[in-house]
């Protein structure tokens, strides 16, 4: 029997139509899980299902709005009822955003807390109530470096992983008597999409130059790769790391500890 092995789990990752949530969707299918594409861009999420298919794995897309607790809750009650079990939960949508406080609109705000904070918690509130049902699972919160250090320009992105992080350490402990495990990972800056598309957008004509500014910042010398916090993200959601929760686990290059 294999390390790490999914086989036969059923798991859900919300925002896993690309960058880390689609390394991790894929990783978790390899690995014999079911696996569950959440998303609100209905032809990447797609893709990312072919992908796994393609590669004889397990998956399904499910549109949600991650914000809409209603939904989450029949989404995930729905796909509890086709296999009686929910092993897994991956909370990975996210939301940018860059700018102090005085550069941050209310409704920029609410629109990262909506998604980043609320979407959290609604998705681990529609996942709990399936997992007390068979024993116990394991939710796994992506947040980030920015939950614990200053990062300028991010003041509202950095709120919102702030409580990403506590929520983790509160459903880690409310859950134990249910065997209901809870950690985080926080990446540094990781090779995604976004990072393409902010620097087309923000520094045309410069990208080169700036992905090279922006990958020295990691002690290390480069950016993460989404498939290097899937690997993290499969240990975690193991039975090999059935003795770990409540805890957050960088992967940041050497950024926290390097540069403090």
């Amino acid at each position: 029997m294999s390390l790490f092995s999914l086989n036969e789990k059923t798991a859900v990752i919300t925002g896993a139509s690309r960058g880390i949530g689609k390394s991790i969707a894929r990783l978790f299918a390899r690995q014999g899980a079911e696996v569950h594409v959440l998303d609100l861009d209905e032809a990447e999420g797609e893709k990312t299902v072919q992908e796994i298919l393609s590669e004889n794995g397990r998956a399904h897309f499910h549109r949600l709005d991650v914000t809409r607790q209603k939904d989450a809750v029949e989404l995930l009650d729905e796909i509890y009822r086709k296999r009686d079990r929910l092993d897994i939960l991956v909370n990975n949508a996210g939301r940018a955003h860059i700018g102090t406080l005085e550069q941050t609109t209310e409704e920029a705000f609410d629109m990262v807390y909506e998604v980043n904070v609320k979407g959290v918690y609604n998705c681990s509130f529609a996942a709990v109530r399936n997992m007390k049902r068979t024993g116990g699972g394991v939710i796994l919160n992506i947040a980030s470096i920015a939950a614990g250090l200053g990062i300028s320009d991010r003041f509202a992105y950095s709120m919102s992983k702030g409580a990403v992080l506590t929520m983790t350490y509160s459903i880690a402990k409310d859950y134990l008597d249910e065997k209901i495990r809870c950690n985080a990972i926080s990446p540094a800056r990781v090779h995604t999409p976004f990072v393409d598309g902010y620097l087309k957008e923000n520094y045309r004509g410069q990208e080169e130059e700036m992905f090279e500014k922006l990958s020295k910042t990691q002690p290390i010398g480069r950016m993460g790769k989404p498939e290097e916090v899937a690997h993290l993200a499969l240990y975690l959601c193991s039975d090999e790391a059935g003795f770990l929760t409540g805890t957050n686990y960088p992967i940041d290059g050497g950024f926290i500890k390097l540069n403090s």
